[in-house]
């Protein structure tokens, strides 16, 4: 009961400051991509790149940028691990090709899915300059990307989506870098460790020497959680004491991890000029994260194992610091986001809990999604709920004053279809293939919730690790790196295909047969849509692995 009422306290504290949190932010970050003006560093930046910022650009260029950036992000940051014995604060040895590829691609493609042990293996250097760069300007795209599918709504009878680079700057410099720094400050405040030092050497009560690990954890643990990004500078992640210290900081993560995308659907609410469509989104996500967290924190306290009754609760692999409320809660946020940070070993839980875990990223990550990532992808859904319905009555689908044709469906059917076709022929490999065999710790069914997890993880640039699948060797690194680009730049591209289109559409002004799309009636054709495309697809698969499993 104890436990019961200490769950229930921490869920009212996080939905009291997102809410506080929510219009505040919401409308902050419309007003930063609606803003003529640039500030002074802003210009400088711009000066240096050689970018004109008051040139809007079309889709096709705005995509180029996304795609460009990435590029040179991708190589850049493999070059510094592969040379990270040339900086100062590494560690003098040079990171293999595969697993230097596999990291480059996940920071960037903002997975941020880990094959090392962070603090045996990156230096100071390349996790400062590499990999918390990433953590910011991978988060920036996936809010511009958001931007400029929202400008193909508000716009008519154009070809111009905005400016990359003007949209890449104001994330980074407007929002997340200011946002970070009041995170890492009260991390910090709590507990979170913030130093330069390679460890500090301890003796335990038996007489043995340790050295623990250190490291600039705070200021990285902001932007980790901030930028949905997830990927830990300590191996055991949010976990370890040093990153997540205790329950106030625990509860202060998921709530920097729900922040950005929650307030997104104020911001698309406030650009559309019609508050009532964020809402509309914001209570498909909440209503999908609150039935996910009840189902996992059922799942927990309610195991079948022997051992886990006798304990009370499925407590293998997770900190009792936090208890199954806090995991359960952690668990939920991380993977109903594209965050890969992890307070407690998915992997341990009961079938049915880490059925929840994966099922949430399988949903496509949109309750509530990650940073602009989750907005995208819902505005997608949303687009083919409405095709669905307008199918049903005979007439042309229409969404916020735009005409849905063959075109818009097409890209949409495309960014939707992108990730399932990644999971599964990734998973469909790595389980057909007789060479990845000994990877897999555990046989039968929780084996293959296993695979399916790492490549629902890389397809949906999330990073979280199910946990007992060994994915060192060059098949699941390159692998799983193709998933990451792949699950990243095709929604991405079709996304702005569909923008584009879009913003070359006049306005339709809504007639008696328009489909209301502000209303309660929607939100549940929405949440419908949601839930039958993740089953149609995915079904499958999911009873053979984590349904089996919690049926056996």
């Amino acid at each position: 009961m104890t436990s019961l009422w200490t769950g229930l306290i921490q869920v009212g504290l996080l939905l009291v400051a997102l809410a506080a949190a929510y219009r505040p932010l919401g409308d902050y970050l419309a007003r930063v991509y609606e803003d003529k003006k640039h500030w002074r560093i802003e210009r400088g930046l711009y000066a240096i790149v050689r970018v004109n910022p008051d040139a809007e650009q079309r889709w096709t260029t705005y995509a180029a940028g996304v795609l460009g950036f990435s590029f040179v992000s991708v190589v850049l940051l493999y070059l510094l691990q592969r040379f990270q014995g040339w900086l100062p604060f590494g560690f003098d040895r040079e990171i293999n090709p595969a697993t230097a590829f596999n990291t480059a691609v996940s920071f960037v493609t903002n997975t941020n899915w880990q094959s090392y042990v962070p603090e045996q293996v990156m230096g100071h250097s390349v996790q400062l300059a590499g990999l918390t760069v990433q953590n910011f300007v991978s988060a920036a795209v996936g809010i511009a990307v958001a931007v400029a599918v929202v400008r193909g709504f508000t716009r008519a009878k154009t070809d111009r989506l905005g400016n990359f680079w003007v949209d890449l700057v104001r994330g980074c410099v407007r929002v997340l870098l200011p946002l970070s720094i009041a995170a890492a400050i009260v991390l910090l405040a709590f507990g979170a460790v913030m130093s330069l030092s390679s460890g500090v050497t301890v003796t335990t009560p038996d007489g043995q020497q340790h050295v623990l690990a250190l490291a600039p954890v705070a200021s990285q643990e902001a932007i980790k959680e901030l930028g949905t990004n997830g990927g830990g500078i300590l191996n055991a992640n949010s976990a370890h004491p040093f990153e997540n210290p205790n329950s106030w900081t625990n509860l202060f993560q998921i709530f920097l991890i729900l922040l950005i995308p929650v307030a997104l659907t104020r911001t698309f609410g406030k650009l559309v000029k019609d508050v009532k469509q964020g809402y509309v989104l914001l209570s498909v996500m909440g209503l999908l994260f609150a039935i996910m967290t009840t189902v996992a924190w059922w799942a927990e306290s309610n195991p079948n194992g022997i051992a886990a009754l006798a304990a009370g609760g499925a407590m293998e692999g997770k900190e009792v610091r936090f208890g199954i409320p806090g995991s359960s809660l952690f668990a939920v946020a991380t993977t109903g986001t594209s965050t890969g940070a992890v307070n407690s070993l998915h992997d341990s839980y009961t079938g049915l809990g880490g059925g929840v875990a994966l099922l949430n990223m399988l949903l496509g990550e949109v309750a509530p999604g990650g940073v602009g990532a989750g907005l995208y992808g819902i505005l997608v859904l949303a687009v083919i709920a409405v095709f669905l319905a307008g199918l049903m009555v005979g007439r042309t689908p229409e969404y916020l004053g735009k005409k849905l044709g063959r075109k818009e469906i097409t890209a949409a059917a495309i960014a939707m279809l992108a990730m399932p076709t990644v999971v599964l022929i990734g998973a469909g490999l790595a389980l057909a293939l007789p060479g990845t065999a000994g990877a897999l710790n555990n046989p039968g069914a929780h084996g293959l919730s296993e695979v399916l997890y790492a490549y629902a993880s890389a397809g949906n640039n999330n990073g979280s690790a199910f946990g007992g699948l060994t994915v060192t060797s060059d098949f699941f690194q390159v692998s799983l790196g193709l998933a990451m680009l792949f699950g990243r730049f095709i929604p991405i591209l079709a996304v702005l295909t569909l923008a584009g289109s879009l913003a070359q559409q006049r306005k339709v002004p809504p007639s008696a047969g328009t489909l209301p799309t502000s209303g309660p009636l929607f939100a549940g054709m929405l949440t419908g849509t949601v839930v039958l495309v993740a089953a149609l697809t995915f079904l499958p698969a999911l009873a053979l692995g984590p349904i089996a499993e919690a049926l056996s």
